[in-house]
């Protein structure tokens, strides 16, 4: 894949696009609030869910993996996205966890009557993706590919990226500090000489 550069600009447009139609937009301060609970959780052995049930997380957790799913990348399974997902709808979001529980109900509805299967998660990869296709318009669906995009690529200390998954699969380097030149807008700099 060809390397594209972004501006800072561009970036933060199509952060904008990204959380049109999610009912859960986050600002730093909420993720950093949602943070401390799920670095908590993830520090156990077995990561336990604060706010999700079982169902709900064997649910979410086979959703992110067909928004992001694992090929030869990294896919948001790996990368731990339920555990952020977790932390988010725990941070005093009752109302959007709702909402997020009426999804999952109409799609295990759904996934009864059409596929008579008991949860999204007992269905073939393809069921999943035709249901999951039935809803791409859908505030839901909208709010869950949202979560799944920023549990996958934020600090690993918010729940997701575990193991710096995401960062690998789009080639950033974490570093505590950067020497000069910082990026394309100043990749001349080292030629001035300045």
């Amino acid at each position: 894949m060809p390397h594209q550069q972004f501006s800072r600009r561009a970036f933060l447009q199509s952060g904008s696009v990204l959380a049109k139609g999610s009912f859960i937009v986050l600002a730093a301060p909420a993720i950093l609030a949602a943070c401390r609970q799920a670095d908590e959780s993830l520090q156990a052995d077995t990561p336990a869910f604060n706010t999700l049930s079982a169902r709900e997380a064997g649910d979410l957790r086979a959703i992110v993996a067909r928004i992001i799913p694992s090929d030869d990348t990294t896919g948001a399974e790996e990368a731990g996205v339920i555990y952020f997902i977790d932390a988010v709808l725990g941070d005093n979001r009752d109302e959007q966890y709702r909402a997020v529980q009426a999804g999952l109900r109409e799609i295990q509805e759904t996934a009864a009557s059409r596929y008579t299967a008991a949860n999204f998660a007992d269905l073939s990869v393809a069921q999943q993706d035709e249901l999951l296709a039935d809803r791409e318009s859908t505030p839901f669906f909208a709010t869950i590919r949202y979560l799944t995009i920023a549990g996958m690529f934020s600090l690993p200390s918010y729940g997701g990226n575990r193991d710096k998954a995401g960062y690998a699969v789009i080639g950033f380097d974490d570093q505590h500090a950067w020497a000069p030149p910082f990026g394309f807008y100043d990749a001349d700099y080292a030629t001035r000489g300045e």
